[in-house]
């Protein structure tokens, strides 16, 4: 069995969905999903390995990438168990994630909303609870890349076992895709999840 989703032209998370909706049903084959941009390739790379999928991709022509599925009767059978621990809430909640979504903390003095946002970053890593996920989007995605004053600290947390997600949709728009140096490459998907099953939601 063979499938093939167009997902060209759209953007993050609609790729990433589009697939999810293609792989419902399917017991053994193929999906092969067609994007133009290397950040969907990473997004739809990491929601197969999710799935425990063997995922392959390759550049077909310049701003067309494809991304193969590799479905098998036994992963098909994960997948089914998996959707339904997923439906119970309760079973899914997790920790404390902290939601950056600008290199300034409050409203005000530019400089300061800075010197103060590089003073959080740096007062979690000295947190006796540390937080599950640290989430990087809009201006907070200039946090996570090379030249930032808070890098040091995210790669600290990062040691200490925090996840690190930066918005890649953010991370093209600013044109940083290439300067990521700490955590991953996340989508709105992923981004809207581990907001909605968070314990609960820090945002400086």
């Amino acid at each position: 069995m063979e499938k093939i989703v167009d997902a060209k032209g759209f953007a993050c998370p609609q790729p990433v969905l589009m697939a999810k909706d293609a792989l419902k049903g399917m017991t053994e084959g193929e999906l092969k999903v067609l994007v133009d941009n290397e950040i969907s390739v990473q997004n739809l790379t990491k929601l197969g390995k999710s799935c425990g999928l063997e995922v392959t991709s390759g550049k077909k022509a310049e701003a067309e990438f494809e991304v193969v599925f590799h479905v098998t009767e036994s992963a098909a059978a994960a997948m089914a168990s998996n959707d339904e621990i997923a439906c119970n809430p309760d079973e899914r909640k997790k920790g404390l994630v902290v939601v950056i979504s600008s290199d300034q903390m409050g409203n005000g003095n530019e400089e300061l909303g800075k010197i103060l946002m590089k003073g959080f970053i740096f007062a979690l890593t000295k947190l006796d609870a540390l937080p599950e996920t640290v989430l990087l989007y809009n201006g907070g995605a200039k946090l996570s890349v090379e030249g930032s004053e808070s890098l040091d600290d995210l790669k600290m947390l990062e040691a200490l076992g925090v996840e690190i997600l930066t918005c890649g949709t953010c991370l093209n728009y600013y044109g940083l895709s290439e300067k990521l140096a700490v955590g991953n490459v996340s989508n709105m998907y992923e981004i809207a999840e581990k907001m909605t099953l968070a314990g609960s939601v820090v945002r400086p």
